[in-house]
């Protein structure tokens, strides 16, 4: 029997950390997880899931609309902010139980409560108890960046925008980064006025150039307002509830509610690690090497909380990487090389492997295929809305090695071409599969 209350002590209640914790326990591990908000951390409860469903929402806007010109007598139809963010809620609960549930079938102890690392080997919650485990695992995840101006105070951000009271009629949006462009096509779709601020000169950062022009030129189409490069000064509430928003060498702008997309950092704070020597890097993010093991020997990190790459999938498979390495006697490492990504704007956007501008940097030439066209349903709606699919190939050997795509579906139809860019498939392999007709899918067989 050891002398540790437990062999693995979780901080962390995300995908990551019930990943690690419930493979762990399979393995025959004795494991506790200490969770001071909800079970299932960012992805279920304020993030992923939630928007997605928020997603889903928004782009019955359009398909009302365009059903009539399908024959579809539509009536005029109105939407109800309160339905969608209950019915939205009702489901992160759900979830959350499920999660609870899994926990509770792996037999893992969970401690709905905040808890620090008070040594290399011991965690301390919030009501004095302190429990001892042979290693510790910090899956804390990430935490929505404010900058700090005046009345900055009086901006929402991701966690709190699931549960705004009322739909805003005008809304502001920080940043430009996935969420930020995400959020904006949900509010614009639900009838919002909608003024994206970027302090810098582009949209999408790391994504294909030609992908986040044309999500860009499509969004300004629909409605939404854009301002490059203009910083915040200050924001003040008014007596009747409203924003006024100063940026610099701008008029003022008055608005319902600002949300802060300005970006993530890593949930490192207050929870005990550098007292116990565990090493971060500038943007406060926990050093770990390839098996997840922080500059403490007994402690581990895995997640948001590393800022390798902040993807609920990368968190899971660090997760598992680390239960199975650590307990199972299966070493694993995980590969980061082609992980796809997506982004839920309207439309949205898929993409693995190098961008244009990557790749020739790296491989000097390169070949691009791109098809611009409608999809077929756009056409018959009237919508003159065009999808883009783009190819980056290494001239020299043929090899798919970037897909990036934006148009209906594009993240559903990146998912299985991902694959292909994985196993470093050829140009010639795709021009060699035989088309599925008619889909906008087949594109990508197509590419000329």
């Amino acid at each position: 029997m050891s002398d540790f209350d437990y062999d693995l002590f979780v901080i962390g209640a995300g995908s990551g950390g019930v990943r690690a914790s419930r493979v762990a326990a399979s393995h025959g591990a004795r494991v506790a997880v200490a969770e001071e908000h909800r079970v299932g951390g960012t992805c279920v409860i304020r993030g992923c899931v939630p928007k997605k469903l928020l997603v889903y929402g928004a782009h019955f806007a359009e398909d009302i609309h365009d059903a009539r010109k399908f024959g579809w007598d539509v009536p005029e139809c109105r939407f109800d902010w309160n339905v969608l963010r209950d019915n939205v809620l009702a489901e992160v609960d759900r979830l959350e139980g499920l999660y609870g549930q899994t926990l509770d079938n792996h037999k893992v102890t969970v401690f709905k409560t905040r808890a620090t690392i008070v040594g290399p080997q011991k965690v301390r919650l919030a009501d004095g108890t302190e429990l001892t485990a042979e290693r510790i695992l910090i899956a804390t995840g990430g935490w929505p960046h404010v900058p700090e101006f005046p009345g900055s105070e009086h901006a929402i951000t991701s966690n709190e925008v699931f549960h705004l009271e009322r739909l805003p009629k005008r809304i502001m949006i920080a940043g430009g980064g996935y969420i930020a462009n995400e959020f904006a096509g949900i509010f614009n779709e639900f009838g919002s006025q909608v003024t994206i601020v970027n302090r810098g000169d582009t949209i999408l950062r790391g994504y294909d150039e030609q992908i986040r022009d044309r999500l860009l030129q499509i969004s300004m189409t629909k409605g939404i307002h854009f301002k490059f490069n203009v910083p915040f000064q200050s924001i003040e509430k008014n007596e009747d509830g409203t924003l006024t928003v100063h940026l610099e060498n701008c008029d003022p702008f008055i608005v319902d509610a600002v949300l802060m997309a300005t970006g993530r950092v890593p949930n490192t704070k207050g929870i005990g690690l550098e007292e116990v020597g565990v090493e971060l890097d500038d943007q406060g993010a926990i050093k770990v090497d390839d098996t997840n093991q922080s500059s403490v020997p007994s402690i581990y990190a895995v997640g948001d909380v590393t800022n390798r790459i902040q993807l609920t999938p990368v968190a899971i498979r660090e997760g598992q990487a680390f239960a199975d390495s650590v307990f199972g006697g299966k070493p694993t490492v995980v590969d980061y090389q082609n992980v796809p990504s997506a982004v839920f704007s309207h439309p949205p956007i898929g993409a693995v492997g190098m961008t244009e501008a990557q790749a020739r940097n790296q491989l000097g030439t390169v070949r691009i295929y791109t098809s611009d066209f409608r999809a077929m349903k756009n056409v018959l709606a009237g919508r003159n809305e065009r999808a883009l699919y783009k190819m980056v190939v290494n001239a020299a050997t043929d090899q798919v090695v970037g897909l990036h795509m934006i148009g209906p579906d594009a993240p559903e139809i990146l998912q299985a071409a991902a694959i292909a860019v994985k196993a470093g498939l050829t140009k010639a392999d795709f021009d060699q599969t035989v088309a599925l007709h008619p889909s906008m899918a087949e594109e990508l067989v197509l590419l000329k």
